[in-house]
């Protein structure tokens, strides 16, 4: 079982306000344009699209802008196809790794703003592996419901799953990359409300910041880097 990650908490509580200044959608936008483009326009046969649409709707994206933006993606109207999704990896405060999930049109301001922001802070942006292998990618489910957290492992023994964490009222469920549409399904069946369900990079030992101060920095650092316009997630080894 991983151990429970406060920023998880954080950045779902963020973009809840990101949704409120419209920043999600711009990023959900993005995010679909680029799954149709990889992955065609019917999500019955694309589950990353699949995915992000059900997202779409839990955000109450307007139907006309997801429409849209899908078009953009397998070709139907201009514009939209230029995204290309990257990943970094890098140290911040405290020593933290970081995985940063980005979708850009310009890899160069992409990354300059990125090494602008690990270095404001006293961090280092690095190459591709140097923490990959603390983490793992995984199946991630965000869902709120009445159960406990026993009685929702209870009903999922029959799945493979990895973990089920109850924090501030929100159920977070861990589990294989390819058992995700078929987990969040069961979720639904019991009667929760999803939230949100996507792959994630998660740690495989969190580290915990003993000293308020830095604990703060990196909170700080972490936003940082989730404000960016290219920044689709912002992951970290951070539990409690």
């Amino acid at each position: 079982m991983s151990g429970h990650s406060k920023w998880s908490t954080i950045k779902h509580k963020k973009a809840k306000e990101d949704a409120k200044r419209g920043k999600t959608f711009t990023k959900l936008i993005r995010e679909i344009t680029v799954a149709a483009r990889e992955g065609g326009g019917d999500p019955t046969r694309n589950a990353r699209l699949r995915l992000i649409l059900d997202k779409a709707k839990n955000e109450n994206m307007p139907s006309d802008n997801v429409a849209r933006a899908i078009k953009k993606g397998t070709g139907e109207i201009a514009g939209g196809s230029a995204y290309e999704s990257h990943t970094y990896e890098g140290y911040g405060p405290s020593g933290i790794a970081v995985m940063i999930e980005v979708l850009t049109d310009n890899k160069n301001r992409t990354v300059s703003d990125l090494r602008h922001q690990f270095t404001r802070f006293g961090g280092a942006l690095s190459e591709g592996g140097a923490v990959a292998w603390m983490f793992e990618h995984r199946g991630v489910i965000r869902a709120t419901g009445t159960m406990s957290e026993d009685d929702l492992l209870e009903k999922l023994l029959d799945y493979n799953i990895d973990d089920v964490r109850l924090d501030d009222g929100l159920f977070s469920i861990e589990c294989k990359m390819h058992d995700l549409d078929k987990v969040k399904k069961a979720v639904e069946q019991l009667g929760l409300k999803v939230e949100s369900a996507q792959l994630e990079w998660v740690a495989k030992e969190p580290v915990s910041l003993q000293e308020k101060s830095k604990e703060e920095a990196v909170y700080k650092f972490l936003e940082a880097l989730d404000d960016l316009d290219d920044t689709q997630n912002v992951y970290a080894n951070l539990g409690d």
